[in-house]
This record gives structure tokens, sequence and C-alpha cells, in this order.
């Protein structure tokens, strides 16, 4: 058992840049099912005031864990990308201990996985977080051709992004009186706006998740993702109450290039209680999205 798992931390983990950074390894493997650890850090934490994990580091492993379980209920172990992945948070998490995710692909097509995951910490049987995904697997061959991962055919009008767009040219660190450990790892910056600010993580070279591309890592993207949500909301709200994670959901559009990579939010709706954003990012042009997502969070006291 020692030399399968050595095996699959050679062939899935050592090789992808991002799980190196972050120490992630496979602690266990079977047909269909794998768990991945990671190890404490307190780079990973995404509220100093009540000590709490950031939401992004669950989802990196969890998006990890599942890609794991799908290439190992291949018989060929062929490529797969995730196409959509949603996040519950069950409980607080913080960043002084190991996480870990295991997760199932529970039904696998000839072109497409479906895998469910539960994070923990302490206790297996008190999970952190769940996770549910589709991953496509593009390195089947359809009909004699061979799978694109945008899932569009070569006879299909294919939409280029728009060559107008510029980023601004002045940006800041967000949150400079308190900056929060996971957002300086992502190095996340933004172009203040009272309405609609633009947050924007530049390219490093331990996001990528896909070297063969290369492609940034899928978690790391949704991390960004919820970060920018948050903020935004955290903006929008004005110090009236503090917005805490309930669920995150991501759907991927295309593989996001080793780019600057860009985000802008839309507070959909702010109750008594619960407020839900919506997330567009992109590289090229806001008219042509790597991603979308949504977000939900509970409104607490300041």
């Amino acid at each position: 058992m020692h030399a399968q798992l050595a095996a699959w931390n050679q062939s899935f983990v050592d090789v992808t840049p991002h799980m190196v950074d972050i120490g992630a390894r496979v602690t266990a493997i079977s047909s269909g099912r794998g768990t991945m650890m990671m190890p404490a850090r307190p780079d990973w934490l995404g509220d100093p005031v009540r000590g709490l994990l950031h939401p992004g580091a669950l989802t990196v492993l969890a998006d990890s864990a599942c890609g794991l379980a799908v290439v190992s209920a291949t018989p060929k172990r062929v490529p797969v990308a995730t196409l959509d992945l949603r996040m519950d948070y069950l409980r607080r998490a913080g960043p002084d201990h190991d996480v870990y995710c295991e997760a199932h692909c529970y039904r696998l097509t000839r072109n497409i996985a479906f895998v469910r995951g539960e994070v923990w910490q302490d206790k297996r049987d008190d999970p952190i977080a769940t996770a549910q995904g589709a991953f496509i697997l593009v390195g089947k061959e359809r009909s004699g051709a061979k799978a694109s991962t945008s899932g569009v055919k070569k006879s299909e009008p294919v939409t280029e992004p728009s060559a107008l767009w510029k980023p601004p040219g002045v940006s800041e660190p967000v949150l400079q009186q308190a900056p929060i450990p996971y957002v300086e790892y992502l190095g996340i910056r933004v172009a203040p706006d009272s309405e609609r600010p633009l947050f924007r993580m530049p390219y490093q070279a331990k996001l990528i998740g896909n070297p063969n591309l290369p492609a940034l890592h899928g978690g790391v993207v949704a991390g960004f993702a919820e970060t920018a949500a948050t903020l935004h909301l955290i903006q929008t709200l004005r110090g009236a109450k503090f917005p805490k994670s309930i669920d995150f959901s991501m759907d991927y559009l295309r593989s996001g290039r080793p780019e600057e990579t860009f985000a802008q939010c839309e507070v959909v709706r702010v109750g008594a209680r619960v407020a839900l954003v919506q997330v567009r990012c992109w590289q090229k042009s806001p008219d042509y999205p790597i991603t979308v997502a949504r977000a939900q969070f509970l409104l607490t006291p300041a």
C-alpha cells in the first residue's frame, strides 16, 4: 500500500506546482475513491479576528481530492477537468490543524464523472465541509475526434475576447490596515470603486494546477472568487454586519491561463440574515469569463 501511495503522490501531486506548494499528499486511494491531506499552515487564516480558516483553502483541497477520485475511477487514467464544484460549509475550522478530504466518484459515464467529498480536521465523523462536483474526461475520444476542454466543436463559432478592455493601471492591497494571510498568499489586490471594485490576482508559478497546458489550479480560482465575494460584501455592508460563508458554487467555463486574473461581483440580495453574491472571473476581457460563481453568506453582528 505504501508503494501505491508513493506512486500516486509522485504522478498526481509532485508534478502539480500548487499541490506541492501547499504540501498536499495522497493518504488513501482505491478505485473511485481518494483521500488527500493538507498540513496546517498560518497562511490559510481567513478571519484573523475569530481565528478561522479561509474557505478558499478548503476548496483547493476538495477540488484536488475530487479530481483524484475521478482519475482513480478511470481505467486508463485520462486527464480530467472540473466543470462545476459546490462547497457547503458546516462548521468552523481553524488553520492550526491538518485538513483532510475524502472524495468518492459515485457515477462515471463516457464523458462525465460525478463526485462527492467530505472535508474534516480532527474527527472523520465530524466534517467541516462537503463538496459536490462534476468533471469532464478531457482525454476521451468521441466519434473519432479528440475531445476539447471547451466542449465546443470546431465547426461552431467561438466568441473571442474583446481587445478593447484594459485593466486599470492603479490598484492597492486589500484591507491594508488588517491584512488577511490567505489573501496575501494569493497576492490579491483591488482597484477601488465605491460601487463595483475590481479584484485582481497576479500570476504566480505556485498557483499552477495543470503544468501541461499550463493552467491555474481550479481551487485557486475558486478561492480568489470567494475572497472577492466576501470583500465586496463587506464593503457593501459598511460595517453594519459581518459575512460568514454558507455555501459556494462555481462553474468553470474555460481554463485559467498563467496570466493575471480579474473578478467583479454583484450583490444580488442582502436580507436580515442572509446575503447572495454573484462573481465573474476573467483574464482577457469581462465578456470572455473563465468562471462564474455564486456565494451565500450568513450575516452576523459585526
